[in-house]
């Protein structure tokens, strides 16, 4: 069991990137009280962990039933994140382009945190590890992602507001071409289906 729960919590763990995801956290959630970022912060992990629960029991149903395909689903995850980034980018003043009661659950629980690469990785290893070390991993993942969330107020205080600033707009840039990455990998997949 204990071997098991390894071996899902290292795909898991690379999936959610926690790591990468913190800088365009900090972008999204910019100029928010610390009350209303906790608030975000809860709204994604709980938004994370139920998309992820409810995939992995019935992903692969939903999406025969409806025609949809992951190549599809990272397509359609890499628009929105592109949509966000480029408006982002051309926006000069602090207005969030996301409403913060929005904000937890897209695009922070999703696709950031549980998006196509942790469903689709979720679905492989459930079959290969079982249902209760995956069920284990994504959710410690979440919670771990939540915990560096929640921590990013001392890296606002070390870079300061100019820092701050620079670094909403680079991290707008990482996420357009993270949008663009995920679309590219969603057209091979659907290319992956046509005989050329």
């Amino acid at each position: 069991m204990l071997r098991n729960l390894l071996l899902a919590f290292i795909p898991i763990f690379v999936a959610v990137d926690a790591l990468g995801v913190l800088p365009i956290f900090v972008s999204l959630t910019q100029g928010t009280s610390r009350l209303e970022k906790k608030r975000i912060i809860w709204q994604s992990m709980i938004t994370a962990i139920c998309l992820a629960v409810v995939f992995m029991f019935l992903g692969k149903a939903i999406f025969k039933f409806l025609g949809i395909t992951i190549g599809d689903f990272m397509v359609a995850g890499g628009v929105i994140l592109f949509c966000i980034a480029i408006t982002d980018i051309i926006n000069h003043d602090k207005k969030r382009r996301v409403p913060s009661n929005e904000l937890g659950a897209v695009p922070l629980g999703v696709p950031l945190i549980v998006g196509p690469a942790v469903l689709t990785t979720a679905l492989i290893i459930v079959q290969e590890y079982g249902l209760y070390p995956t069920l284990i991993s994504i959710i410690v993942n979440v919670f771990l992602a939540g915990l560096l969330f929640s921590l990013s107020g001392a890296l606002i205080k070390a870079i300061g507001d100019s820092g701050s600033k620079a670094l909403s707009k680079v991290t707008s840039l990482l996420l357009a071409a993270i949008a663009v990455m995920m679309m590219r990998k969603g057209l091979m997949q659907i290319t992956k289906g046509f005989n050329i």
